[in-house]
């Protein structure tokens, strides 16, 4: 077990150091509105903390493609409570623990997202892990009853062999940290599709002008969705432009190529900010989110399973308290619109960040998704007249 989580430790620590050289989409000339934060990364807003578990082995059968994602919306050593709410664009597919954020307006536990057999797994290891860190608690709405979401990885991945093990979701919760995440075929994201293209993980984020309050939003993304001809960047139709490197499937039965073209899979979106909202104006926010989710083509499809979590890091000393009465700061409504756009904003870049960052995989039975190729995005974007100056 020792030898297990080091390399799993191993792992989590190759994905950080990877992250520093692999190009982002703004490296690269797409254009993007808005001002990014520092790491233009969910854990621009303070004390958000993100791990991964990422396993890659094997061929054919017995390829593995997958892993896990860990949030932590204030850090390891956090057991209190946040303002949250949760939204749903399309439901083929589970975040558990929405039921009680949606009855009480918090989130107490950190935000799991994995593949679609491995979040019943995922679920009791967050669980057993959070006994083990705080020992002595019985029943908690907010840690007995996780968030745990999830997107399909079965054309790349040995989804039926239920490889996720708990030992792999207590790596990504104690490998945690703040600063620059690792994107593209990681964590839960290893063996993610969007677009007829090799995805994943994603991230981005905003910071307000002063004036606007100065506020952040940081978005994470496991991105499984969307058809190729809807595919859009920067407003140019990418999709339409580059319809060769198809997804190949590498014997005959699957009926996934259909199902592709049509946009079948599922997006996972977190959103965190450090504006002081509370749940109703966290559900506006999340609302919001479809429309980065729309920007970029999707469609919240039939088949898709597009579901949301918006969470903010203000109001948690007095929401925790267990006596008296709890004064909450509260933006006024009137002041949330550059929230809005800022919450469309991010969830676009991280998902054409995942797409940059991610590179062709065979898996499954052979399968295989390419990655989207950078200097064709590049050579579209300049026919458009979109291509901005690179930042590399």
């Amino acid at each position: 077990m020792k030898h297990i989580l080091s390399l799993l430790v191993l792992l989590s620590l190759s994905a950080w150091a990877f992250a520093q050289s692999k190009p982002r989409a703004r490296d690269l000339g797409v254009p993007f509105d808005g001002s990014p934060g520092a790491n233009n990364a969910i854990t621009d807003v303070k004390g958000v903390e993100v791990g991964y578990t990422t396993l890659k082995s094997g061929t054919g059968d017995k390829a593995i493609r997958t892993g896990v994602t860990a949030i932590l919306p204030q850090g390891k050593s956090f057991a209190g409570r946040l303002f949250a709410a949760w939204h749903t664009l399309n439901g083929n597919g589970e975040m558990t623990g929405t039921t009680w954020i949606e009855e009480s307006g918090g989130l107490g536990s950190p935000i799991l997202i994995t593949n679609t057999h491995s979040v019943g797994i995922v679920r009791d290891a967050v669980i057993e892990w959070g006994a083990k860190k705080f020992p002595g608690e019985g029943y908690s709405g907010d840690f007995s009853l996780p968030v745990v979401a999830e997107t399909w990885d079965g054309f790349l991945n040995d989804i039926n062999g239920f490889h996720v093990k708990k030992e792999h979701v207590f790596a990504a919760l104690d490998s945690a940290k703040t600063g620059t995440i690792a994107e593209g075929n990681v964590g839960g994201g290893t063996g993610m599709v969007a677009h007829g293209f090799k995805a994943g993980t994603g991230t981005a984020s905003r910071v307000l002008d002063a004036r606007f309050g100065g506020y952040t939003i940081g978005v994470l993304v496991q991105a499984n969705y969307g058809s190729r001809q809807l595919f859009t960047v920067a407003g140019v139709p990418i999709g339409r432009e580059i319809t060769d490197l198809q997804m190949k499937i590498a014997q005959p039965g699957l009926s996934m190529l259909k199902k592709t073209e049509e946009g079948a899979g599922s997006i996972i979106v977190v959103l965190a900010t450090d504006a002081p909202l509370l749940p109703h104006q966290l559900k506006r926010i999340a609302h919001r989110i479809g429309l980065g989710v729309g920007k970029v083509g999707g469609r919240g499809e039939n088949s898709s399973g597009d579901i949301f979590i918006a969470f903010s890091t203000a109001n948690a000393a007095e929401i925790g308290k267990n006596e008296g009465i709890a004064k909450i700061d509260m933006l006024p409504n009137d002041q949330i619109n550059m929230l809005f756009w800022a919450t469309a904003q991010a969830t676009e870049e991280a998902i054409i960040n995942a797409l940059v960052a991610a590179e062709t995989t065979t898996g499954y039975k052979g399968n295989t998704v390419f990655a989207l190729p950078h200097d064709r995005l590049q050579e579209v974007l300049k026919k458009y007249n979109r291509l901005a100056a690179a930042t590399k």
